[in-house]
């Protein structure tokens, strides 16, 4: 396995684990499935703002990603993001949300990124447990946020507070 940066010719696989996580779970709210073209603009935006996208590469195959983008548009929140990991459906147990999440944190504290949130679906506890493993704690939970499959979801906030990048030593 590679974790490495996202290229444009990832994104097929990634709009492959992307879509499948919208059509079989709830850990992305969304309703109908993305297109190449929305995958795209996400990818350009992602760039432009300095933000990574990283991809688990199994032999050429795209078996999971990770990203961290604008918590909130108020430049006040700058220093504070919001993270995605999604692994395909044939390759989960592996440890690929584990490397992905490892580079993700390194590459925020690198980023001089002082807060990183999760916004994860309440009964989804292997996520909550593998943010757990990486220090996150919950922050708060939301009962009946949202929507999916005919039922109310509830949302779990966690947080991971890096070292202040602008400390003094």
């Amino acid at each position: 396995m590679l974790i490495r940066d996202a290229v444009e010719g990832d994104l097929p696989g990634i709009l492959e684990v992307h879509n499948e996580a919208i059509a079989n779970t709830t850990a992305n709210w969304d309703d109908a499935p993305a297109d190449l073209d929305e995958r795209r603009r996400w990818l350009d935006d992602r760039r432009r703002l300095g933000f990574p996208i990283l991809v688990a590469d199994i032999d050429g195959t795209v078996a999971g990603y990770a990203s961290y983008g604008v918590w909130r548009p108020k430049s006040g929140y700058r220093h504070t993001v919001e993270n995605s990991v999604y692994v395909h459906v044939d390759y989960h147990r592996r440890g690929i949300a584990t490397a992905l999440m490892a580079e993700l944190i390194d590459r925020a504290r690198a980023a001089r990124i002082h807060v990183i949130v999760a916004s994860i679906e309440s009964s989804n506890t292997t996520s909550i447990a593998l943010h757990e493993r990486f220090g996150f704690r919950i922050v708060a939970q939301m009962p009946e946020v949202g929507r999916k499959f005919d039922r109310w979801l509830d949302m779990t906030y966690m947080q991971l507070t890096l070292p202040d990048p602008y400390a003094t030593e």
